[in-house]
């Protein structure tokens, strides 16, 4: 029988969320939830205990409301979660105010800076005020051509603050990819960058900006978001600079306003392959909840713990990254090319950093592989705990090669979810092994089943 390529020893284990969340389970409920599988079929049985003990074990800040939390459990579209609560997102990811640094930016060609929690919180209400001033309210769409920068999770919670619902895209999107997406959704403000670099090169992108604007027909106001932190170039006319936009407004304490649960916070799309892209909305509640869920008891995430995944503004995982503020992580950020000007500039960035989890996809595993990279002979990786790899299945092979050259005493964690829900059906586990080949298993609350041939679920066996 093969050996698992890791295994957590019994302190790891034991100092696990998903340990004390299972023992606060036993007693709330008075039951005998002795591991992993016990406390995931009590998640998919008792599923408003379930959801009921961890918004509190969670912390989320918002009315929770009275029982029942779920009604119509068993309908696909009929259910709903919490329907008496009120909370609201960008209060709960602002929730660590400190000096320290919670947001740390690399741009491929040197850009580096950082914002503090106390540095966020400020910005974001002088946004805040600034979208409010500018008439942005609840149910408004903005939509956001933004480079993975610091601003551009500042302008997301400052519009989501208020209620309005945030849409991104990647800047390397051409006019029609982008008209195709936000032309569906009739948003108030556009956001956008002034430049952004990949592969060694500058790409300019307020010419095509301005004609994306121009033909947003429902648009009330336009705003550049400066790659560099300092505006450099001339704005093309009825776009505002950010510094230019927040001047008449200081830092404040913000009055937030709390939502329904399923108050609609995100618009994500499809991959556009049957035609236009599908707009998907997502809830504020839904996301916060699933995310903390998957951060907190799936990825062990402690506060102050260093998360990064390389992903762009226009896939989901940009979203899941986010929502890591309100674990209290410090998210790493990097925009560029993982392969400029060279294919250690990811590690580069790990080592300088303490990363703790490095999220990525497995295409970059798979290619890093083939350039027979060697990390764990190169860097030091010593504070990396957790690996996860997503975007397409990750090979046994490249399973093997991340324990003999990146670091043999991590988790490896192949997760599996998608745009529709914004999160994850399956996903890693710190209190389980990691096999060659394997998922460690599915996610709490997600009632996932594999079917043979005959459409039957199969458990226990291949």
């Amino acid at each position: 029988m093969n050996s698992p390529l890791w295994q957590p020893d019994p302190k790891t284990v034991e100092r696990a969320n998903m340990t004390r969340f299972r023992k606060n389970v036993n007693r709330r409920f008075e039951t005998e939830l002795e591991d992993y599988d016990s406390l995931y079929d009590f998640s998919i049985t008792r599923i408003e205990d379930f959801w009921s003990a961890f918004w509190d074990y969670s912390g989320i800040i918002g009315n929770k409301g009275k029982a029942p939390y779920v009604t119509n459990p068993e309908a696909v579209f009929g259910a709903r979660f919490f329907p008496g609560s009120k909370l609201n997102f960008a209060e709960n990811l602002l929730r660590n105010r400190t000096s320290k640094p919670i947001l740390i930016f690399r741009g491929e060609g040197g850009v580096e800076r950082s914002l503090s929690g106390d540095e966020l919180y400020d910005l974001v209400s002088r946004l805040r005020q600034a979208f409010a001033a500018r008439g942005l309210g609840a149910g408004d769409r903005v939509a956001a051509m933004m480079p993975n920068i610091p601003e551009t999770i500042a302008v997301m919670l400052a519009v989501t603050s208020l209620g309005a619902v945030w849409s991104s895209c990647s800047p390397d999107f051409g006019v029609s990819g982008v008209l195709d997406r936000f032309g569906q959704i009739e948003p108030k403000f556009f956001i956008t960058a002034d430049y952004y670099e990949y592969n060694g090169k500058t790409h300019e992108i307020l010419e095509k900006a301005d004609e994306i604007a121009s033909q947003l027909e429902t648009l009330e106001g336009s705003l550049i978001v400066p790659y560099s932190g300092k505006m450099e170039a001339s704005p093309p006319a009825g776009m505002t600079p950010l510094e230019e936009f927040v001047a008449a407004f200081s830092p404040q304490e913000i009055e937030f306003e709390r939502f329904a649960f399923d108050h609609p916070l995100y618009i994500l799309f499809s991959s556009g392959t049957t035609g236009k892209p599908k707009c998907i909305v997502h809830g504020a509640g839904g996301t916060l909840l699933q995310h903390l869920k998957e951060h907190i008891l799936h990825c062990d995430i402690k506060p102050g713990e260093r998360l990064f995944y390389f992903t762009t503004c226009g896939w989901m995982m940009w979203n899941w990254l986010v929502s890591g503020l309100a674990a209290e992580a410090t998210l790493l950020l990097f925009d560029g090319s993982p392969f400029y000007p060279h294919h250690r500039v990811l590690f580069d960035f790990a080592e300088d950093r303490r990363m703790n989890i490095f999220g990525t996809s497995a295409k970059y595993i798979d290619a890093i592989k083939k350039d027979r990279l060697i990390p764990m002979a190169t860097h030091n990786l010593k504070f990396l705990r957790l690996m996860c790899s997503t975007g397409s299945p990750l090979a046994p092979e490249s399973f093997e090669y991340v324990y003999e050259a990146i670091k043999g005493d991590m988790q490896l964690a192949s997760i599996a979810g998608g745009t529709d829900i914004v999160s994850c059906f399956v996903l890693g586990n710190p209190v389980r092994p990691v096999w060659r080949g394997e998922i460690q298993g599915a996610g709490l609350g997600m009632a996932v089943e594999v079917f043979n041939d005959e459409g039957k679920p199969v458990r226990e066996e291949k």
